[in-house]
């Protein structure tokens, strides 16, 4: 090419004149070329049509519980959809008249706000004036960097070009106010007007929508947050601009500017929401389902409805702190006396005793000796026992530092919780409340081969116990010798599996004193089906999934079976009320003042490392672990399940009875006996239908087919 031009250059000689018309000419096509060229390269890199068609913007997830009670948002950035009839209008207008005047004028590009921007841009040397309109800002933000560049800002032109010829202007305006960045991680009108005022875009004022319309134009700069000052200024220059064009009157505008600027307190940090266990559960199963259902929950602006009740969590939180609160200071003293004790020892031998009173007095000391390992621990699950659903969820002290469930993730020994899994194989296989074995020692042999002789909690032993008796007081020693003579281990883990069960349960003569570890949710859920009449349901979270449209993508129905018959389950539910009416778990009733229909069980671990509680109502059940996250550490002597897990368990019991009862269609009716069972008086001594001479009687609850056909023989009239 370049030959040819000098050839041709040769061949004209000294005539300047056609040589400066060729030049010209030749500058001019290769400066078409190079321009068609670059704006070729440029286009190619444009989103294609179809993609500008398909606006899709990355929108809030939010996850509710099951009243639409907002408990956590999940987004890569903050957006929530909102149409446009939804704006007020002096919102609307507010943002056009500081960032777009001529928007309903133009198609696109505003020549008028170009020329000026290039003149500005000319005298100053730089790319400073935008001159974008709200359709160039849209294309930026959708398909473009923000690299000011004017590579950039052709691609910007052209896109724009592109974005008009297929929107509607209040298509476009949509768009632009859902996709805005208007800082702090919220984009979009909505999520602005929700974190600078806890409002919906409906509620805004002329004020705060003139300062939400100052931010787009630097977010960081006039955040009203870091810089209330220019937010202020600028808030006020958009105020003018109104009043210049009208929209807003004299009287509108003098009062907007009398407003101060009012924000919501800044959330500093993570923003963990309500219930971070729980929602920390419930984001790993969203990313289960999103597999499987093909969702995005960070940016498919996802409505999550939830099976927790947030009233009940908050019951659930206040129990937990109240106790712990109590529980924490006398176990970090008795820690910490051990921990001295112990540097003592191996320093100065076992006569060189530690000053406690001195030693606690120094900060420096104890937090030396004093760790996270010593910190004590928690689980609370509450149900639903006839749908599964996960009403409160608590799985630790402090989610910003530990991030472990110990509700849903924990496997801890369940100690005396077990035990009703035990009698239930018993009554399930034709045995009554009253059939008695022997509390006397028994020799058991473990998993591992070693041989171990139980003793009872209050080191007691007697005579001939009923299985009611044995269950009231927890007597491990009953417990033992059911599984070694009338039910075979093998069997009780059968029943547990039943009853929801998943973890490794050793079919060992031990296993009525729960040796093997559990899960807490899965302890809880197995209690509810005594409370739901032998209907086991699989603990449920997720209840629906909803589109960012507001249709349902997927409902999650409960999961219900039949674990043990209805005889079954009310005869232990009647055997664990006598557990909190006169045994172990007493203190629910005269201490706590819980007095509605209840029935539940205490559990406490060798050397005092775990301790539970776990009861129901009719339609309530709840269980609550304490402990340490080191399973060989110890609560302390004393720390058993009705001291350290009980109080929560009967406090978040009555508030939430107390407070929701009524709202929730809850009654103080006993649990429903099924036509199967029949209710009988024996003789406290012979356990054979009572006499009138029979000293001492006792009601009792009996299978049809199980009630004593014999009368008391012992018991008779003299000479009779």
């Amino acid at each position: 090419m370049l030959k040819f031009i000098k050839k041709i250059w040769l061949r004209l000689g000294p005539n300047n004149f056609v040589r400066c018309i060729i030049a010209c000419i030749i500058v001019t096509i290769l400066g078409l070329s190079g321009i068609g060229t670059l704006l070729y390269s440029l286009s190619s890199n444009l989103p294609d049509l179809e993609k500008l068609k398909a606006y899709e913007p990355r929108l809030t997830t939010r996850i509710l519980d099951r009243n639409d009670e907002l408990l956590l948002e999940l987004y890569s950035q903050r957006r929530i959809m909102v149409p446009l009839k939804d704006i007020p209008q002096y919102t609307i207008d507010a943002i056009l008249s500081i960032e777009d005047t001529r928007f309903y004028d133009h198609w696109g590009l505003d020549f008028i706000g170009i020329l000026r921007a290039a003149a500005v841009d000319v005298m100053t040397f730089s790319l400073k004036q935008g001159a974008s309109t709200v359709t160039q800002q849209l294309a930026r933000d959708l398909y473009l960097h923000k690299r000011r560049t004017f590579g950039r800002k052709i691609q910007e032109t052209l896109a724009s070009i592109q974005i008009e010829r297929n929107y509607s202007k209040s298509e476009i305006l949509e768009m632009y106010l859902t996709q805005i960045n208007l800082g702090h991680g919220a984009y979009g009108v909505g999520s602005a007007a929700k974190l600078y005022f806890g409002k919906t875009p409906s509620e805004l004022t002329i004020a705060e929508s003139a300062l939400l319309a100052a931010l787009p134009k630097a977010p960081s700069h006039y955040t009203p947050y870091d810089h209330p000052d220019k937010a202020l200024q600028r808030r006020n220059l958009v105020l003018h601009e109104m009043l210049k064009r009208e929209i807003i009157s004299l009287d509108q505008y003098h009062t907007a500017i009398a407003e101060s600027i009012i924000v919501k307190p800044r959330t500093c940090g993570v923003l963990l929401g309500e219930a971070p266990y729980y929602t920390e559960m419930i984001r790993q199963e969203l990313s289960k389902e999103g597999k499987r259902l093909g969702l995005d929950y960070l940016t498919d602006g996802l409505t999550v409805h939830t099976s927790l009740d947030l009233k009940v969590q908050h019951f659930a939180e206040a129990a937990v702190d109240s106790h712990l609160a109590e529980l924490q200071p006398a176990y970090r003293e008795r820690f910490i006396k051990r921990a001295l004790t112990e540097i003592c020892t191996t320093l100065y031998g076992k006569d060189k005793a530690p000053n406690f009173t001195k030693a606690l007095k120094d900060s420096a000391l104890i937090d030396s000796v004093f760790s996270d390992r010593a910190i004590l621990q928690v689980a609370l699950v509450a149900l639903d026992p006839h749908t599964g659903d996960i009403l409160a969820m608590v799985g630790g002290r402090d989610f910003t530092r530990y991030k472990f469930n110990r509700a849903v993730q924990a496997i801890r020994q369940p100690g005396s919780v077990f035990k009703p899994m035990a009698y239930m194989t018993a009554i399930d296989n034709g045995y009554s409340p009253t059939f008695e074995l022997l509390n006397q020692d028994v020799v058991l042999t473990m998993a591992d081969g070693t041989r171990w002789v139980p003793q009872n909690y209050d080191h007691s032993r007697g005579g001939m116990t009923t299985l009611r008796e044995g269950l009231r007081r927890s007597l491990n020693l009953i417990a033992a010798r059911l599984v070694q003579e009338v039910v075979p281990p093998s069997m009780v883990v059968k029943y547990a599996r039943q009853m929801g069960f998943t973890t490794p349960i050793a079919a060992v003569d031990a296993i009525a004193l729960g040796t093997s570890g559990v899960i807490p949710i899965e302890a809880v859920s197995a209690f509810s089906v005594f409370a739901a009449g032998g209907i086991y349901s699989k603990p449920r979270s997720l209840l629906a999934l909803d589109d960012r449209f507001g249709e349902q993508i997927v409902k999650y129905e409960t999961q219900p079976r039949v674990a043990i018959s209805a005889e079954t389950a009310y005869i232990m539910t009647s055997m664990l009320s006598t557990v909190i009416n006169h045994g172990t778990g007493g203190s629910a009733r005269w201490k706590y003042n819980f007095f509605r229909p209840a029935a539940g069980k205490t559990g406490t671990t060798n050397d005092f490392t775990d301790a539970w509680f776990i009861g129901f109502t009719p339609n309530l059940c709840c269980g609550v672990w304490v402990g340490l996250d080191d399973p060989q550490a110890s609560l302390g002597s004393g720390y058993s399940g009705a001291v350290a897990a009980l109080p929560i368990w009967a406090n978040f019991m009555k508030m939430t009875c107390d407070s929701l009862s009524d709202t929730l269609g809850w009654t103080d009716e006993p649990f429903t006996r099924p036509p199967g069972i029949v209710e009988a008086t024996v003789c406290t001594e012979t356990k054979q239908i009572a006499t009138p001479y029979c000293p001492e009687k006792m009601k009792e609850v009996f299978r049809q087919d199980a009630v004593p056909r014999a009368t008391c023989k012992k018991h008779r009239r003299f000479g009779g």
